[in-house]
């Protein structure tokens, strides 16, 4: 009985089939190119179905599939007429167009009661309640003949099975969704000029919705969601961290931490727990690239980890601040620019390669202290978890042991562990996650070094980016 995992990321789908024991038996990747015209970033939304049509028919032609789920970037927008046909481009999530909507928003509600109600501590024009009132102020001719308003998974979903569904942790990020209570939010509806029966039926993670070719199709959850299932995270002592190109911690939690407006600490309605708490920081696998693309960039990233496993702890003195894209951790500086700070005639390509791996461990273990939650593991997943240098400084610089999976793939695990809780493959979560994910590594912090360094790191970090820069 093989279940089928889709995550559709950014700029890619992965596709990934897995047996009822949690075995990868194929693995499926499509890339594809963003539409970037006149600083609007697009894509066809037709082609998102095509791509997810041509994963499911490579994965039908080499094994049968009892279920499915698809897991998907949150926050791109599709706007369609009332028989689900799209009226435009899906609007990526990284469109920022709608930056005077989001002031107006602020200004007409504030970022504490917004939080309170949708967990969204920041108001972004990437948010799909801004990107509406964008149409709405600035393409009439779409707004009118709106009659379907979707999310990718939701779209998708509806092109599979015909059911206008979607599910909640998807929808934390729209800006109208109450995390609270689990429902749309309605005063943010009427300010927008939005009714309900435009948005789908709302739904919980690892749902039946409908059949596509014989296959049952369920609900997944947000790509950070499904990751984190996919990592073995469903508990409330359990969280990961992915550092592709960006870090982002997920933090399953059962409250809402209180509201703070010196630091940006997200809050998403989860698949299992109640809530999911999920700090993160713009640039760092980012950081590393772009250091080996403009400086050593005949290395492979496997030659860079030698080269800073040749340089002690510290990077004798040289530091690197991360903040290539401003700052969120540990202070909330969105005009921060990244550096490099200390450097001596003793400072050699190593150093500075080990000074950007500790870089972003320090700013994980800042990332932990917001969540003021009581743990010993942090399961790492993305491309930071192939390292065996960077895992070895994270734990030391966290004092909390780093543990990795042999599954390569943890969002589609996830979503394929959803699908069959879905259909009744496995009980739950938990106990699917307990009886097919195997640990790959567990690195144990084996040095205390860090300890002086990270408070000094953090002390020059306040120096640069708490004063007057912000």
């Amino acid at each position: 009985m093989n279940l089928l995992g889709l995550d559709f990321g950014t700029t890619s789908l992965k596709a990934a089939v897995f047996n009822k024991e949690g075995q990868c038996l194929f693995v499926h990747e499509e890339a594809y190119e963003l539409i970037h015209n006149d600083g609007f970033i697009e894509f066809d939304a037709k082609e998102y179905l095509n791509i997810l049509k041509r994963a499911i028919k490579a994965a039908t032609d080499k094994f049968s599939i009892y279920a499915m789920a698809i897991d998907t970037q949150c926050e791109t927008i599709i706007l369609a007429d009332q028989s689900g046909n799209p009226l435009c481009n899906a609007v990526v999530w990284l469109d920022d167009r709608a930056k005077q909507q989001a002031l107006k928003i602020k200004e007409d509600f504030g970022n504490r009661q917004v939080y309170e109600v949708t967990g969204q501590c920041d108001i972004s024009g990437i948010w799909p309640a801004c990107k509406l009132l964008w149409f709405k102020q600035n393409r009439p001719d779409i707004w009118k003949k709106t009659g379907k308003i979707f999310l990718l998974e939701d779209y998708l979903l509806y092109n599979l099975t015909g059911k206008f569904v979607t599910q909640k942790t998807l929808q934390s990020s729209s800006l109208y969704f109450d995390i609270v209570n689990g429902c749309w939010w309605k005063t943010m509806l009427d300010y927008i000029g939005i009714s309900e029966d435009m948005l789908p039926a709302l739904c919980d993670s690892g749902v039946y919705v409908g059949d596509y070719n014989g296959i049952h199709v369920a609900t997944s959850a947000m790509d950070q969601a499904a990751g984190a299932i996919g990592a073995g995270v469903y508990r409330a002592d359990r969280i990961s961290e992915m550092t592709g190109t960006a870090m982002a911690i997920f933090s399953p939690t059962d409250n809402i931490p209180v509201y703070r407006d010196d630091i940006i600490v997200p809050c998403h309605y989860n698949a299992t727990t109640k809530y999911a708490v999920m700090p993160w920081m713009p640039t760092a696998g980012m950081a590393l690239k772009w250091f080996k693309d403009c400086f050593m960039s005949d290395m492979t990233y496997a030659q860079l980890d030698m080269f800073a496993k040749d340089a002690a702890p510290g990077s004798e003195g040289l530091m690197f601040f991360p903040h290539l894209s401003g700052s969120i951790h540990p202070i909330l500086n969105p005009h921060a620019k990244g550096s490099f700070y200390g450097i001596g005639l003793a400072h050699k390509q190593e150093h500075f390669v080990r000074a950007i791996l500790e870089s972003i461990a320090y700013m994980l273990k800042s990332c932990i202290a917001s969540l003021e939650c009581d743990l010993d593991a942090i399961h790492s997943i993305g491309g930071s978890a192939k390292s065996d240098i960077w895992c070895r400084i994270k734990a030391d610089v966290t004092q909390k042991k780093i543990i990795t999976l042999k599954e390569r793939e943890p969002a589609c695990k996830g979503s394929a562990i959803l699908a069959g809780v879905a259909t009744g493959v496995y009980w739950s979560v938990g106990q699917a996650c307990e009886k097919i994910l195997a640990t790959d590594r567990v690195i144990l912090p084996e040095s205390d070094v860090y300890a002086g360094l990270y408070e000094e790191y953090m002390k020059i970090n306040e120096k640069i980016y708490g004063g007057e820069c912000k």
